[in-house]
């Protein structure tokens, strides 16, 4: 893979730019702007080499028709004021432009064109699509990795037609994967949430060979307590999973890996509801467990302490309500106190995950924080994500 980085001669070279600015938005106004802080380094690198930058990216799923609620426009307002310079979005259909019509003034560096899914070509990956693209620019860079496990024209087949480059944040992400899946400092733990089991079983099977404990909370945790035989109440749970629960301690007894559990929780009747701390014998027929104990939270730190690499997937509880956030903050707040000090490495990913760092301002206390998630999880499951393989 050549990296956008150890090129030299950029003076004056129309780059395409493959960026992840999928934000969240509400009424036209931007709710997290973490995907575009994370942008500005490689839009800093090409404007100091003379550049001129085509950005292409998405938000939503418009499935091919023009949506003007899911426009970039406040995408390129937001970042003109970041970085202070004129940004110029392109609304003419993409099969009617050409190099000419780009880049008409003498100090215009930035263009984006409107949102790519746009054109049903995109998700299709079709080829004369991306050659139509391709006859704008000279060069392409994917500086989103957080959509390169599609297979989409922009991502993917594009790189078949122009010499292609990993941009700054692609290269940041993928050398921080590796720290936690290849080159790995031990001891090392994993801290795995989310609400399904099934979706994260994949990621777990993958890192039990190379892991010391995988920590499972949230909803998910629920299904290794029923496993075990204990109540769980009203909780949220997946049916016929019992399988997969089985699978998942075999692999972990063939390779030496502790699975963690509960052991304690907090509960509530209805998600609202203020936090009852019990032993996980004492859940009742119409408790909701909704978060992790003291006994747990003190049990994961205790391992945080001991790891010299955590990777962290997924909240503990439901933090949406501060009665429930407790286990999360803690998690976060231990990891935060080790890195301070250096004596960890701290991988956070997926939104939910952010969510939570974000509330107590500690995603600058992570080593790196990803904002993929689909990208994120298949790549930790060991798969080969298409925009990734399209560079090299």
């Amino acid at each position: 893979m050549k990296y956008i980085k150890d090129q030299e001669n950029l003076y004056e070279k129309r780059i395409l730019l493959r960026l992840d600015l999928n934000v969240p938005l509400k009424n036209g106004v931007i709710t997290d702007q973490t995907r575009i802080d994370k942008i500005i380094p490689v839009i800093n690198f090409l404007i100091e080499k003379k550049s001129k930058i085509l950005v292409v990216s998405h938000i939503g799923r418009p499935e091919g028709k023009v949506n003007k609620e899911l426009s970039l426009k406040p995408v390129c307002k937001n970042l003109e004021k970041k970085i202070n310079k004129k940004i110029n979005l392109i609304e003419k259909n993409i099969f009617d432009l050409s190099k000419k019509d780009l880049f008409k003034y003498p100090n215009e560096q930035i263009a984006f064109l409107e949102n790519i899914r746009f054109y049903k070509e995109e998700e299709e990956n079709n080829e004369n699509f991306s050659k139509h693209l391709a006859k704008l620019a000279d060069i392409f860079v994917n500086d989103a990795f957080s959509c390169s496990h599609r297979a989409h024209a922009s991502v993917c087949k594009i790189a078949k037609f122009l010499p292609s480059y990993a941009g700054l944040q692609l290269e940041t992400e993928i050398n921080a994967l590796k720290k936690v899946t290849s080159n790995i400092k031990k001891p090392v733990s994993c801290i795995i949430g989310g609400s399904k089991i099934s979706t994260k079983i994949g990621v777990i099977k993958n890192l039990i060979p190379k892991f010391d404990n995988i920590i499972i909370v949230g909803g998910m945790a629920n299904n290794i307590l029923s496993y075990k035989g204990n109540p769980v109440g009203k909780s949220i749970k997946e049916i016929d999973c019992n399988n997969i629960v089985d699978e998942i301690f075999k692999e972990a007894k063939n390779h030496s890996c502790s699975i963690i559990y509960p052991s304690d929780v907090a509960v509530g009747k209805n998600k609202k509801d203020e936090a009852i701390i019990k032993k996980i014998s004492q859940v009742e027929n119409d408790d909701i467990i909704l978060d992790i104990g003291p006994e747990t939270i003190k049990n994961i730190k205790e391992i945080i302490e001991a790891s010299k690499t955590v990777l962290w997937n997924g909240p503990a509880g439901y933090f949406e309500n501060s009665n429930f956030a407790n286990g999360s903050f803690e998690i976060a707040k231990k990891i935060v106190q080790k890195n301070r000090d250096n004596l960890i490495f701290s991988i956070a990913g997926g939104g939910d995950t952010i969510a939570v760092l974000n509330k107590i301002n500690a995603v600058k206390n992570f080593n790196f924080v990803s904002t993929a998630g689909g990208a994120f999880l298949e790549y930790l499951e060991g798969k080969e994500l298409p925009g990734i393989k399209a560079l090299n």
